[in-house]
């Protein structure tokens, strides 16, 4: 039985708060009985395995950002309350991120997709967001049709490319809903 043995009297492990774990073990009814739901490390540590990799967006998920920031050339208080766009002294912190649409992560910055981009700009008034596309009309007028857009250009998981049987029922949808 030594053989099984060992000793590990001077390290140990912790749930994620520090607490010392005395059985890394999961809690049973019995020696051999199923496992318990009240062993809360058990349930910490599937917790922290489901969550460990963040699945990729579905739209603008390769792109690339830059922190700087922003300095206004005159003074704009005829056009805006925006403090950082009134005082040219003003220098607001800004992250830019620019995008494609439908790529994803680990795709070609050549093909033909449309583009985006997004400022967050820190001021002292709170956070100011600025979108946009490059694209010069929007595909559809309502919003419930965009997660179906998206899915039609998008490349299929099997096979990494778009399904044209797909395109054509987005066009057909179109059509219809007019």
């Amino acid at each position: 039985m030594n053989y099984f043995t060992r000793s590990d009297s001077k390290s140990f492990i912790t749930t994620n708060w520090g607490l010392k774990i005395n059985d890394s073990d999961s809690l049973k009814a019995r020696q051999r009985g199923p496992t318990l739901l009240e062993d809360l490390e058990l349930r910490e540590k599937i917790t922290h395995f489901d969550h460990e990799r963040i699945p990729e967006r579905v739209v603008h998920a390769r792109g690339s950002g830059a922190h700087g920031y922003f300095q206004s050339y005159g003074d704009w208080s005829n056009l805006t309350r925006a403090k950082f766009l009134c005082d040219p002294s003003i220098k607001t912190s800004v992250f830019v991120r620019f995008s494609t649409v439908a790529g994803p992560r680990g795709s070609s910055d050549t093909v033909r997709d449309v583009r985006g981009f997004a400022s967050k700009f820190y001021t002292e008034e709170g956070n100011f967001d600025l979108v946009g596309n490059n694209i010069p009309i929007f595909f559809i007028q309502d919003a419930i049709k965009f997660p179906d857009l998206i899915h039609a250009v998008k490349a299929e998981p099997d096979r990494s490319f778009p399904s044209a049987v797909q395109i054509e029922q987005e066009k057909l949808r179109g059509k219809c809903a007019k």
